[in-house]
């Protein structure tokens, strides 16, 4: 009975869970190299809450507490945590219509919003251990506007960046 206490509370337990998760940069599921390295720039442009993001290009998304209230939606899933942060910003029309990836250099969640629907997601990756990248998404994207929600986000800013399928 011990015993099956003892491996009851190891399955439970964050690091069992962690352990479990890919890891390095080798575990994604599509090539990151370019997001990686646009990521891991020293410089990037600085995006403010409700500011517009780019192509191609990796940037500094300032985000303010969650419990500020700073999103126009309720995420898709809620937070983990009180203490996170989140942020909302405009995407412009792609060039073309299809598949783009949303690239995180960090934890957080990404909501994609077409004229007050959510966006779900054509594909995930994600990988503990691969410096400059932790998470990419994959949607369809119309050929229009979009709104962009990022929360569950443990600091108060986070690097992303926006690129078609290659």
């Amino acid at each position: 009975m011990g015993r099956l206490l003892l491996t009851a509370a190891l399955l439970a337990a964050p690091g069992f869970a962690a352990a479990q998760e890919p890891a390095g940069c080798a575990a994604f599921k599509w090539p990151i190299e370019r997001e990686r390295a646009a990521l891991a720039a020293a410089t990037k442009p600085v995006v403010v809450n409700g500011g517009a993001l780019r192509y191609g290009a990796a940037q500094t998304l300032e985000l303010e507490p969650f419990t500020e209230g700073s999103l126009p939606h309720a995420p898709e899933r809620a937070p983990k945590g009180a203490s996170s942060f989140a942020g909302h910003f405009t995407l412009g029309a792609p060039m073309k219509p299809g598949l783009y990836k949303v690239t995180l250099a960090s934890d957080g969640w990404i909501d994609l919003i077409d004229s007050g629907a959510f966006l779900h997601p054509k594909g995930f990756s994600g990988a503990a251990g691969c410096e400059g990248v932790r998470k990419s998404v994959k949607f369809d994207l119309p050929g229009r506007p979009l709104d962009v929600q990022l929360s569950n986000v443990k600091d108060a800013e986070i690097a992303v960046i926006v690129t078609p399928l290659e």
